[in-house]
């Protein structure tokens, strides 16, 4: 387990089901956070559940849970996906409940996340894909050592039309 001041960090157990399923079907976030535009089923996330306990070097991603420490509640989850064992990089992805957004859990994630993916996963760097207009993101991620490396035009299809994607890296240092 990772451990912050306001947050920790901790593996998928069976019984995050419920907070998996509301996290997953928060249509807010389709087609931006995710790949899917579309609600996941309770038998998908069991079935995810089962496999997310599989070696990060063997599925190539890990999620972990952002636990709140004053009242142990999930509140989000942070991916390391995409990864890269021989140029030893990763994307990672950050989503928080809408209802506990804004109190920091976010930016404590990110920086336990990038501490563990350094120290422990020996990444060299890890970069992420920001939509344009995600304010709060672009500046978490600022906030965090990322850099802005570039932009792809009309990257992401959205109800109101097409919008660019920002491309965000951190390099380690001393690696």
């Amino acid at each position: 387990m990772l451990r912050g001041h306001s947050v920790y960090l901790r593996a998928l157990e069976a019984d995050d089901l419920a907070f998996l399923y509301e996290i997953e079907n928060d249509p807010s976030v389709w087609g931006l956070a995710s790949d899917t535009l579309t609600p996941i089923s309770h038998y998908s996330l069991e079935r995810y559940l089962v496999a997310a306990a599989a070696d990060f070097y063997e599925v190539r991603q890990l999620r972990l849970v952002i636990c709140a420490r004053a009242d142990d509640a999930a509140v989000g989850t942070v991916d390391l996906f995409n990864f890269e064992p021989h140029h030893r990089r990763a994307a990672v992805g950050i989503m928080v409940l809408q209802n506990r957004r804004r109190a920091g859990y976010a930016a404590e994630a990110l920086r336990l996340t990038l501490q563990y993916a350094r120290r422990t996963l020996h990444l060299h760097q890890v970069y992420c894909t920001v939509a344009a207009s995600n304010r709060a993101s672009l500046r978490l991620f600022r906030g965090a050592g990322f850099r802005r490396v570039g932009v792809r035009h009309q990257w992401l299809s959205t109800d109101e039309g097409w919008e660019d994607a920002v491309e965000m890296q951190c390099v380690a240092t001393g690696h």
